[in-house]
């Protein structure tokens, strides 16, 4: 009888019922999309960031303690200068983060002289391939770091050794154009090398009174083959909390299950822990500002997106709400019969929240997948990739689609509770 009562209804109701499922569908479309791109923005959110420089810097250690317990500024103070072998840096994607180290490259400072002025000479990786022990192969460098800088002229490769990249400064100090020749003489020395302007570029900082070269280059004028100064780093990290914090001022005061914790999570301290940790002679410093801001920005993000979440709930809720009632009004004789032929208030109460789960069930499996494209929309629109649906989302929407036909429901059922038969039968 429930049954055949059920399915009279769903036929007889078809319209309105038709109404409530796409209320639903709505609700949990925008749910749908917000929650997949809410769990799937903190890479998405920190590969943007990524764009906008490193937030790790490599330095010997040596002079970092120096530097530090002296107060002194490496680029001043060349006397407590150390190096770092370059052969080590393959080290840098053998951490147990390694796949959150997105680019990294190294740099080598010489003092040089152009037209009888004084100028710095910077060798660097652009875009270099590096096969790694563990078989993996990357390609990292200086170009992809730096996608802020406005570069003239075709991209800089690292076998160009007669080439370099002309910072705008330089260029309209001595009016250099692509394709012109300059010759530099090394200062430590001595030694003149003859270089072709390949790119010009501009960065908006010191970088623009600067010449960038291949890294042998400068390892060449420096006498400092293998060697490099320090390395910027970009990796993709975890906001940093309480426990990132504590372990940042002294590891070893974290208990095991902190320790194990912070190890396993891509903390920014954790990362430069295990980069110290697998190369002894170096020093990480974690460039605050850009952690920072990322973990802000990332919650952020992920707060307005969880506030549409419940927006879009409460407006489906809301909606549904009006309707079962309206359902509900329409059907007071049927109602009222029901209870005068003996069906009791929760008899009625489970066939009226029976019919709409139902139909709420359909709206949501609908509601899903539109908002798995309305989530690729947002992940190509905005980031510019895919959106990977996370299988936790499927019970989150069925839990969504009860909590808010419940809810929608509860004015109804309260109406239909104090609905007396003798009223409506007789048309009061």
């Amino acid at each position: 009888m429930f049954r055949r009562m059920l399915l009279s209804v769903l036929v007889r109701q078809k319209k309105k019922l038709f109404l409530i499922a796409l209320t639903v569908a709505l609700g949990v479309s925008l749910a749908t999309a917000m929650l997949n791109v809410m769990f799937d923005v903190g890479d998405k959110v920190n590969q943007e960031l990524k764009a906008y420089g490193a937030n790790l810097n490599i330095v010997p250690k040596n002079t970092a303690l120096v530097s530090e317990m002296y107060q002194l500024d490496n680029s001043d103070n060349q006397q407590v200068m150390q190096y770092i072998k370059q052969d080590d840096l393959v080290k840098i994607k053998m951490i147990f983060w390694a796949y959150n180290i997105v680019d990294f490259a190294p740099y080598l400072n010489t003092q040089a002289m152009l037209n009888d002025k004084p100028i710095t000479i910077v060798g660097t990786w652009f875009n270099k391939h590096l096969k790694i022990p563990t078989g993996d192969e990357v390609d990292t460098g200086m170009l992809a770091m730096k996608s802020w800088w406005t570069i003239e002229g075709n991209k800089m490769t690292d076998d160009n050794l007669q080439g370099v990249m002309v910072g705008e400064s330089v260029a309209k100090q001595w009016n250099l154009k692509l394709g012109d020749s300059i010759e530099v003489t090394s200062i430590l020395t001595k030694q003149k090398i003859t270089l072709t302007v390949h790119n010009i570029f501009h960065s908006g900082g010191a970088e623009d009174s600067q010449l960038f070269v291949s890294l042998p280059i400068a390892q060449q004028l420096a006498d400092k083959n293998g060697l490099v100064e320090r390395v910027e780093v970009s990796a993709l990290t975890t906001p940093e909390n309480e426990l990132a914090r504590k372990a940042a001022q002294d590891p070893n005061s974290l208990s095991r299950t902190e320790w194990d914790t912070w190890y396993c999570t891509a903390y920014i301290s954790s990362i430069a822990y295990q980069l110290e940790e697998l190369m002894p002679d170096i020093r990480v410093k974690a460039i605050m500002q850009v952690a920072d801001s990322e973990g802000s920005i990332l919650q952020k993000t992920q707060l307005l997106m969880l506030l549409l979440t419940v927006l879009s709930l409460i407006c489906s809720a809301l909606a549904i709400s009006n309707l079962v009632t309206a359902n509900v009004i329409e059907r007071s004789t049927e109602i009222g019969l029901l209870k005068a032929l003996g069906a009791t208030n929760s008899a009625v109460a489970m066939l009226i929240l029976t019919e709409i789960l139902i139909i709420a069930l359909i709206g949501g499996i609908l509601g899903y997948f539109i908002g798995l494209g309305f989530a690729q929309i947002i992940g190509h629109t905005v980031f510019g990739s895919f959106v990977e649906p996370k299988m936790i989302i499927v019970p989150l929407v069925l839990i969504m689609v009860a909590l808010i036909t419940f809810l929608g429901s509860l004015p109804a059922l309260r109406i239909m509770m104090f609905l007396r038969p003798t009223d409506v039968l007789h048309g009061r």
